[in-house]
Formats: structure tokens, C-alpha cells, sequence
């Protein structure tokens, strides 16, 4: 029989597995999280963007623009950050009555 020659970096001819690489866990402590308010029946226009204004510190024209996004569109991104960082806001989103998630930023 004779010899087959197989070409480096053509994985059809080498047969062999492809492996993906996991992120490091400092890319992952990198990258960002984002916390998402949702919209809900029971908070009214006013009161959510008083919350933006009051949490945040959002100016009153930034805190409206969400506001109507979260009205609008049903949600919108209010905060980005660290993990940690999105955990505290969710949960004060929740102690003002807002439902609200934290998700990794895309």
C-alpha cells in the first residue's frame, strides 16, 4: 500500500476533532451584563420614569426616551455593567416594583 498524504489544516483530510475554546474566565468577568426593565400593566409612565431619575440619576429627557422604549417595545436595556453591579440593580428595579432581569450584553 502506499502513503496517503494529508494536508495540515484541511480537516477533511485529517480525520481528526475540531475542539472550541472556552472563553477564559476573565473574558467572562469581562464581559458585560445588562439590566433589562420590562414592560407591566400596573406602573404608570410617570412613576417608571421618576424611578430612571431617581435610581440612575438619569437626566429626566434619558429616563422618559427609556421609558417610552420599555412602553413601546415592551423593554429596554436601563444599565450595563458588571454581573454583580446588574444583580443590585435588577433587584432595586423589584424594590420599585418593576419587573425587571439581568442578562449578559450581546
Amino acid at each position: 500500500m502506499g502513503s496517503m498524504s494529508v494536508t495540515p489544516g484541511n480537516p477533511d483530510q485529517q480525520g481528526g476533532t475540531a475542539i472550541a475554546e472556552r472563553p477564559s474566565d476573565q473574558a467572562l468577568r469581562q464581559t458585560p451584563w445588562v439590566t433589562i426593565v420590562w414592560d407591566d400593566p400596573v406602573n404608570t409612565q410617570i412613576y417608571v420614569t421618576h424611578v430612571f431619575v431617581t435610581y440612575f440619576h438619569y437626566p429626566k429627557a434619558k429616563a422618559q426616551r427609556l421609558m417610552l422604549q420599555v412602553h413601546n417595545e415592551g423593554k429596554a436595556i436601563v444599565a450595563t455593567g458588571s454581573r454583580e453591579e446588574m444583580e443590585r440593580d435588577c433587584n432595586a428595579m423589584h424594590d420599585f416594583g418593576l419587573w425587571a432581569t439581568l442578562d449578559r450584553s450581546e
